[in-house]
């Protein structure tokens, strides 16, 4: 649903926003408004009474035609460069009748499609979805479920069956992205077993992706705890190495891609 995100940076404390909202969603606490986000409806209206635009409403109801009516925009050069829609997340499958409908309008009017997905979906959704899209973004954190499970909150086989099932049908349209994370999954062999499952399963394409805090500000937006320890974010160079590997086994190994 639509969030408030609040910049405490911006704000100059002239509370506004507590008058402002009709659901008892703000209050105050040390003369600087404090969000109650169970009772937030997203309506937006403390937004609009913000003076110093402190306030951000993230999120927006959308239909597939409005949506591609933005799209559509760039269609000179989505053509000249290659380029299209990239549908990420959160996760797209979550949505998916509204998902199926925009990746089909897309494909009609002759937009390349790529589609991010953790995995963890009904595969008939996947299955369903796969003819109209050109490239599959599917990420793999960790090939250890329990592992996976004790940092996401959530995680289950299905993930790994769905990547050996969509193999059978797609293989060429599968890039397997990994977060590589300090502390988790870079010092425990965990890259090279994802490597070993690629090829298995015959997949060429791995995006390895470094470790960064950028989201980090957005938690504090979201009035959200930061909870992973780690504070640096990861030099590409560390991963050289693994990228050279890679290759020495036949895969197509892209850093930060």
């Amino acid at each position: 649903k639509r969030q408030i995100m609040y910049s405490a940076d911006k704000c100059i404390r002239c509370l506004l926003c507590t008058r402002t909202c009709r659901y008892g969603a703000i209050t105050v606490k040390d003369g600087a408004p404090l969000f109650l986000r169970e009772k937030c409806v997203g309506c937006g209206a403390c937004v609009k009474a913000c003076p110093e635009d402190a306030l951000h409403l993230s999120g927006k109801m959308m239909n597939v035609k409005e949506i591609l009516d933005v799209v559509m925009k760039d269609k000179d050069y989505y053509d000249t460069t290659g380029g299209g829609v990239t549908i990420s997340g959160g996760e797209a499958f979550v949505q998916f009748q509204g998902f199926l409908g925009l990746i089909k309008a897309c494909k009609e009017v002759g937009l390349n499609v790529a589609v991010e997905t953790c995995g963890q979906v009904l595969f008939q959704h996947i299955r369903e979805a796969e003819p109209y899209i050109d490239t599959l973004l599917y990420d793999i954190k960790h090939t250890d479920i329990k592992k996976l499970k004790e940092l996401t909150g959530e995680a289950s086989p299905v993930m790994i069956d769905n990547l050996c099932s969509l193999s059978k049908i797609a293989p060429d349209k599968i890039v397997v992205r990994v977060p590589v994370i300090p502390g988790f999954n870079l010092e425990d062999g965990t890259i090279e077993s994802i490597y070993h499952l690629a090829l298995k399963l015959g997949i060429k394409r791995i995006s390895l992706l470094p470790y960064h805090t950028l989201g980090k500000n957005k938690y504090a937006q979201l009035g959200r705890t930061y909870d992973f320890p780690e504070e640096k974010m990861l030099k590409k160079d560390m991963l050289f190495p693994f990228r050279e590997l890679g290759a020495r086994q036949g895969l197509q190994v892209t850093i930060g891609e």
